[in-house]
């Protein structure tokens, strides 16, 4: 039984075990964990996060009392509050994000490899001592219901309330897990640090300040050990160890040890007019529409989608030989400029109470504001920095990646089996990318292998925003490109095993593309809501209700099948949705040809012989 004098305990520098070294593996019992970290950290006190309401309200009031959160008007936003961080610390580094596995060919060449054992030294020097002065939160989480068949424990030891705050929100904390952790259930090790303490070796202090964090970062990932140490960042995925670096990176190798997938994938349930249901994951890069497609509202009489994930797929082969998926998150940490009525009145709603603001602008009347979120902009605001600002002052308000963090279940679109602790049964895979030419709206692949193939190959043209050459590919394999934990070959490798498994259960795959533009510029499909029509024909293909035409790309709608009623759209615009140059898909193909060279001899076989697929159908095209 574990007391409240082991729960909170100070930790003095005469008292605190002496150590500079980072363990070489994990201690397997939790508690000796703890101390190993606090002995390397020094920190003045420990707290283990139980979960409570009392709790939260403590480490509030400390977040207000540093200047770490800002209280919002309560009275428009019951519950919220803005945090601005600085301005050095926005978003992931993924140049000082590293996978340390013991070969460096099981990195891969799309991450950053150490050696785990030269990365340790390196953070033991930066670890030692460095929560002086502070108190080490230690936070047993779940990701996935407690308990849940798919879902998985992990603990975070961390020295920022932010971060407590925050993983309240995105995970399941608190006493439950910890002693599902203690009677021997499997978890996984994170340490975080802004990297800032407030005594020095000698015992000289400085004063706090709102938002610490260390111009030197590291986020690392030891593959092996299954343990995340992360340093000198406070904000989102660099510090809220259970996102990304838990539940992509780390749990992607977890995935392929034991037999599934996690996944950078949104889920959605969607229910047809004669009541039957259907689940789907999708897989799309950034600014592509995740988001708003996670939270769809269809413009189609007759079909409701409701939201069980925004970002995290966990899926695994059930008892019925069917692969179910859970959402392994308990919240949205969402992007939110753009984010409007129009754009997506289900995010922006689920924002009104109970929700943590990161470097949005703040109103007058302490409301918040950003880019896009209304038709007229405020004639004066305080920006993401602290600064008055006015619509001539030539800079953005609110940060481009500035964030809001809110339960998943504020959401008005959340499905009543977004909690289901065995998951729910996936019935269609998408795969997309921002593409102005070449890609169909929609395509169903010829097979589980084919399906990997587009996956892995999933693409966006860069624009004249971007650095690089106008209209060049950027690659996104499966989205996954910035959180596959090991090397990208063996991951498309693991894919096609698990098809393998799945056989005639598999769920099916399909390409889409919401981005198709005319030779004027202009975008041929409206979007948003109308992207239910696109999956409606997806889900009566599922049904065996329509036939479709082979194409260079995979089976295509005939065009009598595609729901276009009430919708603005020419016959013309139609035909170029589904368009298909063999010229431009023979450049394709040289470029996904190239590309696969970067991995060598560890592309799978069968991803080789479905290019060569391509190759055929290109050549049957030409005649």
């Amino acid at each position: 039984m574990v007391t409240r004098q082991s729960m909170e305990t100070d930790m003095t520098l005469d008292t605190a075990t002496e150590s500079s070294a980072i363990p070489e593996v994990p201690e397997p019992d939790v508690h000796r964990w703890v101390d190993t970290v606090a002995a390397l950290t020094r920190p003045d006190k420990i707290q283990w996060i139980t979960g409570s309401e009392e709790e939260r309200k403590e480490i509030l009031a400390i977040a207000l009392a540093n200047g770490s959160l800002i209280e919002l008007n309560q009275e428009l936003r019951p519950g919220c509050y803005l945090a601005r961080s600085a301005p050095s610390d926005v978003a992931r580094v993924e140049a000082r994000t590293f996978i340390c596995s013991r070969e460096e060919s099981d990195a891969g060449p799309t991450n950053n490899w150490v050696d785990p054992a030269e990365m340790k030294v390196t953070l033991a020097a930066h670890f030692d001592g460095s929560m002086r002065g502070r108190t080490m939160y230690v936070i047993p989480f779940s990701m996935g219901p407690v308990g849940g068949d798919i879902s998985k424990l992990g603990v975070e030891i961390t020295d920022s309330p932010y971060v407590v705050l925050n993983m309240r929100i995105m995970t399941r904390v608190g006493d439950e897990v910890r002693e599902r952790i203690e009677a021997g259930e499997q978890w996984v090790p994170t340490v975080h640090t802004v990297g800032y303490p407030l005594v020095d070796a000698a015992g000289n202090t400085r004063p706090d300040i709102a938002w610490p964090c260390n111009d030197e970062k590291y986020i690392t990932h030891f593959p092996e050990t299954r343990e995340v140490w992360s340093y000198g960042s406070g904000y989102g995925g660099n510090a809220l160890l259970g996102k990304k670096c838990y539940a992509l990176r780390i749990a992607s190798v977890l995935a392929h040890d034991e037999g599934w997938l996690a996944e950078h994938m949104l889920i959605l349930k969607i229910t047809g007019p004669d009541g039957r249901e259907y689940h789907l994951t999708a897989a799309f890069p950034s600014a592509c529409g995740k988001t708003n497609l996670a939270m769809l509202r269809p413009t189609i009489p007759g079909w409701k989608v409701e939201t069980i994930g925004d970002d995290i797929a966990w899926m695994r082969p059930g008892a019925d030989g069917r692969l179910y998926a859970i959402n392994p998150e308990a919240g949205f940490f969402g992007v939110a400029p753009f984010t409007s009525e129009q754009t997506n009145p289900t995010a922006l709603h689920a924002l009104n109470h109970d929700t943590i603001f990161t470097n949005v602008a703040l109103t007058d009347d302490g409301d918040v504001w950003w880019e896009g979120m209304t038709p007229e902009t405020p004639a004066h605001l305080i920006d993401w920095q602290g600064n008055d600002w006015t619509p001539d002052s030539g800079r953005p308000a609110a940060h481009p990646n500035s964030r809001f963090t809110v339960r998943a279940d504020q959401a008005e679109s959340i499905s009543s089996d977004w909690e289901n602790p065995k998951g729910v049964p996936i019935d269609v895979i998408l795969f997309g990318g921002r593409r102005a030419t070449n890609v169909p709206l929609i395509a169903e692949t010829y097979s589980w292998e084919h399906g990997v193939f587009v996956g892995a190959t999933v693409s966006s043209e860069q624009t004249a925003a971007a650095e690089g050459t106008v209209g060049a590919l950027r690659r996104d394999p499966f989205a996954m490109l910035p959180f596959c934990g090991y090397n990208m070959a063996d991951y498309w490798g693991h894919w096609l095993q698990i098809g393998k498994t799945l056989g005639d259960k598999a769920p099916r795959i399909f390409q889409v593309n919401w981005f198709r533009k005319s030779a004027d510029g202009a975008y041929l499909w409206p979007g948003f809501g109308e992207n239910s029509r696109a999956i409606e024909w997806a889900l009566r293909r599922v049904n065996g209700e329509v036939d479709a035409v082979d194409g260079i790309s995979g089976h295509l709608p005939k065009l009598e099948d595609l729901n276009v009623t009430n919708l603005d759209i020419s016959d013309d615009e139609l035909q170029q949705l589904f368009a298909l140059d063999p010229d431009a898909w023979s450049v394709e193909a040289d470029l996904t040809e190239e590309y696969f060279g970067m991995f060598g001899d560890k592309v799978p076989a069968d991803l080789r012989d479905q290019l060569a697929q391509l190759r055929a159908r290109i050549a049957a095209a030409r005649g």
